[in-house]
């Protein structure tokens, strides 16, 4: 079997600014309704176990850790908005929903992607997101990383190959490069390209050796200053990694309790209420197809 991991938040996103964006005289719950439209796709596909997790508030733990962490502040309301309703909408629909509070949906799909490569049924976990973040997570081709936009695949050699650095560096690079979307700055001077450099020799923020002499890394430039800042704030570099490491330790049940067996009762209403009518008859019939 092969498990889908979905990052219902980037899906609603992608919803939200993509044809419901271009069209207008929409439903409110439009972007809601292409979510669980476009999971019922993936059953269509072929798609058997199916998990959606999303971030229910926008804040999270990491908010305890860094004042200037994501908090929703700026974010479209309709949006915001919709974010209970496609949950509402996708558990009605039948599908597994992971709807997070106190964590974000990555650190759910990161605990439901360790669950399923810890079962030897599984023969792939495609983390259906292209968010960087996840990158940590992929293992092989046996864990891999699926862009639906672009239909995209990333195993582990094609995540090292775009950020010159393997999956268990992720942290460590986003640590020392910092990510805007996300809201914390990683170190001044800090690049992609140096941190890849630095990283692809060294592994972890905390092999790196102390003094830029000590530094063992072909076509680096500016290693004393990029080692001096380092040393001044090593301690944010530790912070920023911590708060880009997927926390996996998070109870998502079994591969399982993902398996999709056809909406419940109420998703009739459901779709009328999200403005979709048409999509109950065609889960009812991806049902009737897989009994």
């Amino acid at each position: 079997m092969r498990v889908h991991l979905v990052d219902g938040t980037y899906e609603l996103f992608r919803q939200h600014f993509g044809q419901v964006s271009r069209h207008a005289n929409t439903h409110p719950s439009a972007a809601a309704a292409g979510v669980v439209a476009s999971t019922l796709a993936l059953v269509a596909d072929g798609a058997t176990h199916i998990g959606v997790a999303s971030d229910h508030v926008i804040e999270s733990f990491r908010n305890d850790l860094y004042d200037g962490y994501k908090d929703g502040e700026g974010m479209d309301e309709d949006i915001l908005r919709q974010i209970p309703v496609m949950e509402e909408a996708l558990a009605s629909a039948g599908f597994t929903v992971w709807p997070m509070v106190t964590h974000e949906a990555d650190d759910a799909l990161g605990a439901a992607a360790a669950v399923a490569d810890a079962d030897e049924r599984v023969e792939q976990v495609l983390i259906v997101t292209p968010d960087k973040d996840l990158g940590q997570c992929v293992r092989g081709d046996r864990v891999v990383q699926f862009d639906r936009r672009k239909r995209e695949i990333l195993d582990e050699e094609a995540v090292t190959e775009k950020f010159g650095i393997g999956p268990a560096s992720i942290p460590d690079y986003l640590g020392l490069v910092g990510d805007s979307a996300d809201g914390f700055p990683g170190l001044p001077g800090w690049g992609a390209k140096s941190a890849s450099l630095v990283l692809a020799r060294y592994g972890h923020i905390e092999d790196i050796p102390a003094a830029a002499g000590q530094w063992d890394v072909a076509g680096l430039r500016g290693a004393a200053k990029l080692s001096t800042t380092l040393q001044a704030q090593l301690d944010d570099a530790y912070l920023f990694r911590t708060i880009a490491t997927i926390d996996i330790d998070l109870d998502v049940g079994a591969v399982d309790d993902w398996r999709w067996s056809g909406p419940t009762d109420d998703f009739e209403a459901m779709a009328e209420s999200i403005g979709a009518p048409d999509l109950a008859a065609q889960a009812r019939n991806l049902a009737s197809a897989i009994t």
